[in-house]
């Protein structure tokens, strides 16, 4: 099927993470998911044509990440989200960079990203790994959701896309 693609390796094991494929029998982490996006409407959209992975340390999911194939050529990080508790500790940057060796052994040529203009932390880590700003979608977060979101005192109103060649 055009824009689908398989997980070749299927767990990545870090010193205390390990990085796993979720399949159709697991339960899908929607306390995480709902994190970074509040509509569960949204969510279920996209969460069943994308794959799933986890970040889980001593059984606990402690992140989650949904990529979502755009084409045969490029895949879209639909969501990531982390544990309040676990936040700041590197586990984004670790659900990242797998994603991108996923991504790279299923022949994919470019990654991207979604995020909104108020999510500061957000766009200062995506940048880090090499990620730039490619377009602007006006009044995203205005159009799609029906209350305001705010982060960090600023209103989410534009989504700022951002890709990686790979």
């Amino acid at each position: 099927m055009d824009g689908k693609f398989t997980n070749k390796a299927k767990t990545v094991m870090s010193p205390n993470l390990t990085f796993k494929k979720l399949d159709k029998r697991d339960q899908i982490p929607y306390d995480l998911l709902l994190l970074a996006d509040p509509s569960k409407v949204l969510v279920d959209g996209y969460v069943m044509q994308s794959e799933v992975y986890i970040a889980i340390q001593n059984e606990e999911t402690l992140g989650v990440i949904v990529l979502f194939p755009l084409t045969t050529k490029a895949v879209e990080i639909k969501n990531i989200a982390v544990k309040p508790a676990f936040q700041g500790k590197g586990i984004g940057s670790y659900l990242i960079e797998n994603a991108l060796k996923v991504v790279a052994l299923n022949k994919k040529e470019s990654i991207c990203i979604g995020t909104a203009n108020s999510s500061v932390g957000q766009l200062y880590l995506y940048q880090k790994l090499g990620f730039e700003i490619t377009e602007i979608k006006k009044n995203f977060f205005i159009d799609n959701y029906p209350e305001p979101i705010y982060e960090n005192g600023i209103q989410a109103k534009h989504m700022l896309v951002l890709t990686r060649q790979l």
